[in-house]
């Protein structure tokens, strides 16, 4: 299955609010919209994405507990980019600093904030280059680390603010950089 697309016309554009209200009544789908308006509908992961999903924010998860100097999210999480995107990464962490600049109320809805780092795992079902585009708006909306993992070929794409995009061919772990310092991705429960 891949992301349905419905095109949203100029002339009835959906607020904030409207789209917010929708992913909240349709709870059992997952929602996007692009910058343009586009709604995206993204269809459910089989069991093994599921699973490793998983494992990508419980490595993620167990890191941030210990490091304290963010918080992290599930893919569940849709963060409202500057660029007018609402977007779900597979995983992503944001400063402490950054996450306490905004008020509870944007903390409880979209977070109108671009994660300073993601984690796209490509599913089967995945079209490899509409997830480098949308690594790509990340990186165009402030985000310094990301990476696209491409469990079909094996391979990581590293994407780094204001870099190109560097390709790692079966990586068994993958480093946080300075912006994780320490957090080290362990791929044998991802591939």
């Amino acid at each position: 299955m891949t992301p349905l697309i419905l095109n949203n016309p100029e002339i009835a554009p959906i607020t904030d609010e409207q789209f917010y209200q929708l992913c909240v009544a349709n709870r059992e789908l997952k929602l996007e919209r692009t910058a343009k308006g586009d709604l995206i509908i993204m269809p459910p992961t089989g069991g093994t994405t599921g699973n490793r999903n998983l494992k990508l924010a419980q490595q993620l998860a167990n890191w941030t507990d210990t490091d304290g100097t963010g918080i992290g999210f599930d893919s569940s999480t849709c963060f409202k980019l500057p660029n007018g995107g609402e977007r779900s990464p597979d995983a992503a962490w944001i400063s402490l600093t950054k996450w306490e600049a905004l008020t509870p109320e944007q903390q409880e809805k979209f977070p109108p904030i671009c994660p300073d780092f993601i984690i796209e795992l490509r599913s089967p079902s995945d079209s490899l280059k509409p997830l480098q585009e949308k690594m790509q708006e990340y990186m165009d909306n402030g985000c310094r680390l990301g990476w696209l993992i491409n469990r079909q070929n094996r391979q990581v794409e590293i994407y780094r603010q204001g870099q190109e995009k560097e390709i790692l061919e079966n990586p068994s772990t993958l480093s946080g950089e300075d912006v994780l310092p320490g957090f080290v991705l362990n791929l044998q429960f991802i591939w």
